[in-house]
């Protein structure tokens, strides 16, 4: 399954604001749970292959793996829970590796919603393309 490019996925930040709007809530955490701890690291310090991988999922495509594009259950429970279909994974190409190695990025349906992950789903970082 390939997911589209982000821009594809604004549809979710439009029902949130759609829904703030008219005096709504919107909870990414189920209630009373309290919210995964993920770090965050800057754009410029993600190693270049993740960069790749940003320009790809920017594109829609072509992607490496067969895997890429496809759904992230966050079985781990270390992003903030979402429905299922919410989150999608892609190969960061480890130099050197004969495998899809342990380096991911996890998109979210939001705008610039990206998680990197150097140990295969045992923490994560919100990408900050601001800096």
């Amino acid at each position: 399954m390939r997911f589209p490019p982000r821009a594809a996925r604004l549809g979710a930040a439009a029902a949130v604001l759609s829904a703030l709007l008219v005096g709504g809530t919107v909870s990414a955490t189920p209630s009373g749970a309290a919210p995964a701890a993920v770090g965050d690291i800057c754009y410029s310090d993600l190693p270049s292959q993740a960069h790749d991988t940003l320009d790809l999922i920017e594109q829609g495509g072509p992607y490496p793996f067969e895997q890429d594009g496809t759904v992230f259950q966050n079985r781990e429970g270390i992003l903030p829970s979402q429905s299922s279909g919410y989150y999608h994974e892609y190969t960061v190409i480890t130099p050197g590796s004969d495998t899809r190695g342990a380096r991911r990025i996890v998109t979210g349906e939001a705008n610039q919603e990206d998680y990197y992950t150097a140990d295969h789903y045992a923490s994560f970082d919100l990408v900050d393309h601001g800096c």
